[in-house]
């Protein structure tokens, strides 16, 4: 039920404040469970003595299921309230990594994984909701920094954080340093939220077929691009299979959409131009944060043979800007045109994205630096408007269903960013090979001479020397061939970031208003 909006100069509730910094907390839990396992995949795999292609579920179950929780909530939030929707998300949440912890087999993992995706992905969008319904738009240059850096802090922070618990301790403190904040939260929101009250009588019109077609075709893409990459897309009969089973289903759920008396989810908020092109935008954010998150540890595994540690003290460059960054885009918002501050971060990302197009086999910490400096300040320059032009300017009774839209266009930007990444790097690292392959052949004076030096620093071995150089050699030419593909990725990202500030004339800029919502 939505309530009345307040006016500008009205003082929040202290209960209110108080609740929505849990609430914030806990969402910090959801979306950093995303990332947590990326750098612990190979220890959860030791543990659970699971297989290569069984340990990407650990990740991929988590992701397919919060997709689907995600828009979902809207309804839910609406029809339970933001208290007990909250509370039983965050409550869930933190009975599911307990299990996590205790699982004694893949099976059990994967099937705690989904469920804890599934239940906290609750968590997300209400408190995005929360943001624009319980406070004041005066408030919203310090309330939307403070989500907007949550969102995109939590998965560039989850390979670090990661990291730190594995060495230190084990995998399983991945899942149980969420037990005791778990709980604490969960008291919390039951205690302090008291936001709105439930509308029961939307559940005797639930729409079951818009819940099971939303499920499969949510469901079925996020499956489709997550292993599409690595299984050759649509040559694999269980891609293939998942890819029509998402266009059936797609069909099925747009229908029920405009059908259903009380759709799952209600698409109209695309009418709005803002809202619409804010989750476009959000959509390309995705990819440069979910997306570079996953690039720059796989190049300082794979080319620099970084640890886990390693690779998350590398990477916290990115955290710490977007820490300080924040309250710099907060006061910005209430000077600049957001459009403009939009613009300024696209541009930003594909200044650094460039940078790191010229990626060579040695880059490390002071060559990544200042592109991960660069990435960190756009992605709350862009995160901090985006927000307040697509949520901000709806009316309060729309933006809980709408809250769950826009988070879910980030995370399927991520999903979409990830395959398109995969693929391309697979097939330019083939296509540099085989060119690299014409130069590295008998005759040619460099490979001869590379060979020879080689061979003689391997003098030790005997006759094996010839053979043991030329596998050097090989390995050499596949790194030189992985590194361009790097490259090449890089310049496609920043013509991608780029396209974006060319579209940011598309929005309109907010009217300067008074309250954004209400409270109980």
């Amino acid at each position: 039920m939505s309530a009345a909006l307040p006016a500008a100069e009205e003082p929040i509730p202290t209960r209110h404040v108080v609740a929505f910094v849990c609430m914030v907390f806990g969402m910090f839990m959801a979306i950093l469970d995303i990332q947590i396992v990326s750098a612990s995949l190979s220890e959860i795999q030791a543990g659970l003595s699971s297989s290569n292609d069984e340990i990407s579920w650990v990740q991929t179950s988590y992701l397919i299921a919060e997709v689907v929780m995600i828009p979902l909530s809207g309804f839910l939030s609406r029809a339970f309230s933001t208290r007990w929707l909250f509370t039983f998300a965050c409550a869930g949440f933190t009975m599911m990594s307990f299990l996590c912890a205790t699982a004694s087999s893949i099976e059990e993992m994967i099937v705690y994984r989904a469920l804890q995706g599934f239940i906290g992905g609750g968590m997300i969008p209400t408190v995005f909701a929360t943001a624009y319904t319980v406070f004041p738009r005066s408030k919203q240059h310090v309330i939307s920094p403070v989500i907007g850096l949550v969102a995109t802090l939590a998965p560039t922070i989850g390979p670090t954080v990661g990291g730190y618990l594995t060495e230190l301790f084990s995998w399983h403190w991945l899942f149980l340093v969420n037990i005791v904040p778990g709980i604490l939260v969960s008291f919390a929101a039951v205690t302090l939220i008291d936001f709105d009250e439930p509308e029961l009588s939307l559940l005797e019109r639930f729409d079951w077929s818009g819940l099971i077609f939303m499920a499969g075709f949510l469901g079925s893409l996020e499956f489709v691009l997550e292993e599409g990459p690595g299984n050759d897309w649509f040559e694999d009969d269980t891609i293939l299979f998942f890819a029509v089973l998402a266009i059936i289903s797609g069909a099925g759920f747009f229908w029920r959409a405009f059908a259903a008396a009380v759709p799952v989810v209600d698409l109209r908020s695309f009418a709005n131009r803002n809202f619409a092109t804010g989750s476009a935008f959000s959509f390309v954010m995705g990819i440069g944060l979910y997306g570079l998150t996953y690039l720059y540890p796989v190049y300082l595994s794979r080319i620099r043979e970084y640890s886990a540690l390693m690779i998350g003290e590398t990477m916290f460059v990115t955290g710490l800007c977007m820490f300080f960054t924040a309250p710099i885009a907060g006061r910005l918002s209430r000077k600049l045109d957001p459009r403009l501050m939009i613009a300024i971060g696209f541009i930003g990302f594909g200044l650094g994205t460039w940078e790191a197009s010229k990626i060579t086999a040695e880059w490390d910490f002071w060559e990544l630096f200042l592109p991960q400096v660069l990435r960190g300040v756009s992605l709350m320059l862009c995160m901090v408007p985006i927000t307040n032009l697509s949520l901000g300017t709806l009316p309060p009774q729309t933006i809980k269903n709408a809250s769950g839209l826009f988070n879910v266009t980030r995370n399927f930007g991520g999903a979409v960013g990830l395959a398109i990444i995969n693929t391309v790097l697979n097939d330019r690292t083939d296509l540099h090979l085989l060119r690299l392959r014409e130069h590295v052949t008998w005759g040619s004076s460099v490979a001869e001479d590379t060979l020879g030096k080689i061979s003689s620093g391997l003098a030790s071995l005997g006759s094996l020397a010839d053979g043991a150089a030329l596998k050097q050699v090989a390995g050499m030419v596949r790194r030189e061939a992985t590194v361009m593909a790097f490259g090449d990725v890089f310049y496609l990202m920043t013509g991608l970031f780029l396209l974006l500030v060319l579209a940011t004339p598309l929005m309109r800029r907010p009217q300067a208003a008074g309250g954004g919502g209400g409270g109980h």
